[in-house]
């Protein structure tokens, strides 16, 4: 590792002209869905389906600012290592988006399809589920 460089008055340049190394991003504190009324509370409110998943999600309402994550992939989706892989993959989805964009006090359920969630490219699947949280905070009016 090289030096930084120095100016004459003995201070270190500065590099205006370069981004930091790492990007600092502001997110929500998410938790994990755990509790089964918490699953099937979500299964009742706003649902949003894509090509890759299905995506639940409804206010609590309880006063806290926690966004709350659950993760479900029935047997339909396939053996054991399909079912690993899909949750891996809407995990890694949910710290992307969910954590960005999620709203506190929040419930979201990420449900894998089969076949489409372990093999759909993974910047679609981002895509999928950043339409999928505008249509939950935003439903159409019934009429």
């Amino acid at each position: 590792m090289t030096p930084p460089e120095e100016t004459a008055t003995g201070q270190e340049a500065e590099t205006a002209e370069s981004p930091p190394a790492v990007s600092l991003s502001v997110t929500q504190p998410i938790s994990v869905l755990r509790k089964r009324a918490d699953f099937l509370a979500c299964a009742r409110a706003a649902k949003a389906g894509t090509d890759s998943f299905l995506l639940q999600g409804r206010a609590r309402d309880d006063g806290t600012q926690t966004v709350r994550v659950g993760f479900t992939a029935s047997k339909k989706t396939g053996n054991a290592v399909l079912r690993n892989r899909a949750k891996r993959r809407m995990r890694a989805l949910a710290r992307e988006v969910i954590a960005a964009k999620g709203q506190a006090g929040w419930d979201y359920v990420l449900v894998a399809k089969p076949g489409a969630t372990v093999s759909r490219v993974y910047a679609h699947m981002l895509a999928d589920l950043e339409h999928a949280m505008d249509r939950v905070h935003n439903p159409k009016p019934r009429g």
